[in-house]
């Protein structure tokens, strides 16, 4: 597969997809740093993401699947969304069944208009600078969970490799210890900066 990190190049589908997100859920978090993700035509270079498994305390999965948690149980490259606090959701993209890396930040780059629209902001770096900012400024909620980042209204583009850095994962308190917390080395576009 050529990684051109450009959003003009073909989007991944098909067994592109599957082959991208089968793997593990820290290669895959890696690998989706700097990759350009398009919902309805908004989004930009992702800059952040987190790591999770089935036998992780902090996953959604540890507990096996329920009516909530299905969609982490799907086919690679599958979308699984829900909401924190009551009121932000939270995007995700599944890699082996029950495994999903958390899409934690974004460098918007299309559909700039209507994020700031959604968001309240045209401060730029705090337009997708979390994973409920980033789902706002998307328009992203439960209405287009469970489908797979090849179908509508996703595309994400490959990237060719960028500088990444890692940390501790942030706002969980179970096995808050493991460094599967990665970013764009010198970002701005961050839930938080890495330390």
């Amino acid at each position: 597969m050529t990684n051109t990190g450009a959003i003009g190049n073909a989007p991944l589908t098909g067994s592109d997809l599957r082959g991208f997100f089968e793997r593990d859920a820290i290669a895959v978090a890696r690998d989706l740093i700097g990759c350009h993700l398009l919902v309805n035509g908004s989004g930009g270079r992702i800059t952040e993401t987190e790591a999770y498994f089935p036998h992780d305390e902090a996953s959604h999965s540890f507990r096996g699947p329920t009516r909530r948690n299905g969609a982490m149980f799907g086919p690679p490259g599958n979308v699984y969304i829900y909401r924190i606090y009551g009121m932000y959701w939270c995007l995700n993209f599944v890699c082996t069944p029950g495994s999903a890396v958390l899409i934690r930040a974004l460098e918007p780059q299309s559909g700039i208009a209507g994020m700031i629209e959604r968001r309240g902001t045209d401060v730029l770096t705090r337009l997708c600078s979390g994973p409920g900012k980033l789902c706002q400024a998307l328009d992203i909620d439960i209405e287009i969970n469970n489908r797979l980042l090849d179908r509508t209204p996703f595309a994400i583009f490959p990237s060719a490799p960028v500088p990444i850095t890692s940390g501790t994962r942030i706002g969980i308190t179970k096995n808050a210890e493991v460094p599967w917390r990665f970013g764009i080395q010198g970002s701005r576009y961050l839930s938080k900066p890495f330390r």
